[in-house]
C-alpha cells in the first residue's frame, strides 16, 4: 500500500529550505549594511575637510595604496611572513596546551602537578614578559614565535581541559569494561567528548595568537605586516598603517571562519 503526500504538503516541503535559504541571504546582506555605512560616512568625512588625511587618509586612498603594495609585491611578502610566525607559534603552543590537558585530565596525578602551575601562569600578562624574552632569546624570529605560543596555550588548555572534565565517568567505566585500552579510550572517547570545547578554544587562541603578532612584530623585526606598520609610522603614512591593520583583521576572520566551518563539519551530529 502506497502514501502520497498531497500537493500541498509537497509545495510546503519544497518551499521551507527555499524560505531558509532566502532569510540567510537577507540576514547576509543586512550584516553588511553597518560597515558599509561606516566606510561610506569615512568617505564622506575625508572628502568634506572634517577628517584632515593628516590625520587619516580617505577609504579611497587606502585602497589605491593597497593596490600599489599587492603589485609591488610588499604587501603579499610581508603577509606570508606574518602567516608563518602565526602557523609555528600556534602550532608550539597548540601542542602544548592539548598534550597538558590530556595528562591533567586523564590522570589525578598529573592533574597536581600541571594544573597549578597552570593556574597560576595564565594571570600572568603574556604580552608583559617581552623585556625578559628578549633577554632570553635575544631578537631574532625565536620570541616572536614563542610570544605567540605562549599565548596559544592557555586557551587550548583551559578548555580542551574543561572539556575532559565535563565527560561522565560512567562512559569511561563502561569504556574500561568493553575492553578499550587507554590510546583506545583517548581516540574513541575522550577526544570526542572534549571536542566541542576543544574548538572553542581554539577559537579563542587564534585571535589571541593574530593580537600577540602585532606586538611580537615589535621587536626589531625587519620584515611581516608590523615591520610594514611601524616603517610607515616613521613616515607617518597612515594608508600603509591602516591597510596593515586591515590585512590582521581579515586573516583574524578568515582562520575563525575556517574553525566555524571545521566546528559545524565536526560537531554535525548536535545539529
Amino acid at each position: 500500500m502506497t502514501f502520497t503526500l498531497p500537493a500541498t504538503d509537497v509545495a510546503t516541503t519544497a518551499k521551507a529550505p527555499r524560505s531558509r535559504r532566502t532569510t540567510s541571504r537577507l540576514s547576509l546582506l543586512r550584516r553588511w549594511v553597518s560597515p558599509i555605512a561606516i566606510v561610506a560616512l569615512w568617505q564622506l568625512a575625508s572628502s568634506t575637510g572634517v577628517l584632515p588625511e593628516k590625520k587619516l587618509q580617505s577609504p579611497i586612498t587606502i585602497a589605491q595604496t593597497a593596490i600599489e603594495l599587492v603589485r609591488d609585491g610588499t604587501l603579499g611578502s610581508e603577509t606570508l611572513v606574518s602567516v608563518q610566525r602565526v602557523l609555528l607559534g600556534f602550532a608550539i603552543g597548540a601542542s602544548i596546551g592539548i598534550t597538558l590537558a590530556t595528562w591533567a585530565g586523564l590522570s589525578r596525578i598529573a592533574d597536581d602537578a600541571i594544573d597549578p602551575p597552570m593556574q597560576m601562569l595564565r594571570t600572568l600578562p603574556h604580552l608583559g614578559l617581552v623585556p625578559l624574552f628578549i633577554i632570553w632569546m635575544g631578537l631574532g624570529e625565536t620570541p616572536k614565535v614563542a610570544l605567540i605560543a605562549l599565548g596559544v596555550t592557555f586557551p587550548l588548555y583551559l578548555n580542551t581541559l574543561g572539556g575532559i572534565r565535563s565527560i561522565d565517568r560512567k562512559v569511561l567505566e563502561a569504556a574500561g569494561a568493553m575492553g578499550l585500552t587507554r590510546a583506545q579510550k583517548i581516540r574513541h572517547v575522550v577526544l570526542p567528548g572534549a571536542l566541542p570545547q576543544a574548538l572553542i578554544g581554539l577559537r579563542q587562541s587564534l585571535g589571541i595568537a593574530w593580537l600577540t603578532l602585532i606586538v611580537a612584530e615589535t621587536l626589531s623585526a625587519r620584515s611581516g605586516l608590523g615591520y610594514m606598520i611601524n616603517r610607515a609610522r616613521d613616515f607617518l603614512q597612515t594608508d600603509v598603517i591602516v591597510v596593515g591593520l586591515v590585512v590582521y583583521s581579515l586573516l583574524g576572520l578568515m582562520t575563525d571562519l575556517v574553525v566555524r566551518l571545521l566546528e559545524r563539519k565536526a560537531l554535525a551530529w548536535r545539529s
